[in-house]
Order: C-alpha cells, then sequence, then structure tokens
C-alpha cells in the first residue's frame, strides 16, 4: 500500500475544497491511501499528526497564495517541519503542492516555488503537474479547461473572491486538482514499487 498525505491550510474554505478533490484523485489510484491533514493542527513540532507525514511515501502541500506567498497558516507548519529537518525525517518522500488565489495568475508560482524549496530543504523528490495547458489557443474554453493558467510546477486553481467555497473555484478547476492528485499518487506508487 501506498500512503499519501495532504496537508494545508485554508482561510476561507477554498482551499480546503481543492485539498479535498486533489485527495479524491490521489485515491482513485489503485493502491493507495490519502490521509488529509489541517496544517492548523500541525502547528507546533510537538502537538498533532507527525506521525502520518511520518508514515506516509509522499506529501502534498497546499495553502492559499495570500498577498504573493503561502498563508501564514502555512508557514506555521513550514516553520515547524525544522524538527523534522534536522533528523531528515522526510528525505526521499514524493513532494507536491498546490495553491489558489483570487487571481488567476495571482502570483502563485512564488508560493508553489516556496513548497519546492521546502521539499528541497527536506531531501524530498518534487514532482510537477506537467499537465498541457488548456486555455491557450483561440479554440480552448474557458469553462472547461483544465489547467487554464498553464502551471506547471505544481497545482494552481483559483476562487472569485466574491464566492463561498460552496461555488468557487469552479468544476474545471475542481477536475483539474482531482488530475493533479492522480498524477501525484501514481508517480508515488512508481516510486515505492522501484525502491522495493
Amino acid at each position: 500500500m501506498t500512503k499519501l498525505a495532504v496537508v494545508y491550510h485554508s482561510g476561507y474554505g477554498h482551499t480546503a475544497k481543492v485539498a479535498d478533490h486533489v485527495a479524491k484523485g490521489a485515491g482513485s489510484v489503485e493502491g493507495v491511501t490519502v490521509d488529509v491533514l489541517k496544517a492548523d493542527n500541525l502547528a507546533s513540532a510537538d502537538e498533532g499528526p507527525w506521525d502520518t507525514l511520518a508514515a506516509a511515501d509522499g506529501i502534498i502541500f497546499g495553502a492559499p497564495t495570500y498577498m504573493g506567498s503561502a498563508s501564514a497558516g502555512f508557514k506555521q507548519f513550514q516553520d515547524a517541519t525544522s524538527k523534522v529537518w534536522m533528523n531528515q525525517g522526510w528525505r526521499d518522500k514524493i513532494a507536491a503542492g498546490f495553491t489558489n488565489s483570487g487571481s488567476l495568475a495571482g502570483d502563485k508560482l512564488n508560493t508553489l516555488q516556496q513548497f519546492a524549496i521546502l521539499a528541497g530543504q527536506h531531501g524530498m523528490i518534487w514532482a510537477n503537474y506537467g499537465a498541457f495547458p488548456g486555455y491557450n489557443t483561440s479554440k480552448s474554453d474557458y469553462e472547461t479547461a483544465w489547467n487554464r493558467a498553464g502551471h506547471m510546477i505544481g497545482l494552481g486553481t483559483q476562487a472569485m473572491t466574491d464566492l463561498p467555497a460552496d461555488q468557487s473555484p469552479d468544476k474545471a478547476d475542481l477536475e483539474t486538482a482531482e488530475d493533479f492528485g492522480k498524477r501525484i499518487a501514481e508517480i508515488t506508487v512508481r516510486w515505492v514499487a522501484g525502491k522495493a
């Protein structure tokens, strides 16, 4: 059995919704179990389900992009991982990341790079999304396009700031989130099989 963990922070519920869809996609891969954890419950190295992260073969990080970087709630968790880093507890685990913002671009790349650097600090192996951009020709349909903003290093979704989480992100972004989760799960399964 391959174990994946999704650890995320969500300020208004939109990123939580994306996390659920990432987990749904990852869980659709045969032989994969997924734990979804709130970063708020991991704000201290001495509290929370750190053992779940230790047992995972891969960890997917998620946070909203606020003012050009990951939210403070995620950053608190990120800083708390330094105790794990001291023992190289996540070395050679698969890592990936997703972020959501109110803008289509919204400087989400900076947040995804922040996650990749966190993974690098821990000696993890970064897995990108790598999906073809779904909205880059005159024949593209914005309403149905997956990966419409063309994020490659990780997953970027958009939630309209005037809509609650039960209405946004839209269907195409949530389908993209599921596809992303599936890809990361498949990569992790191959990685685990190759280590055997």
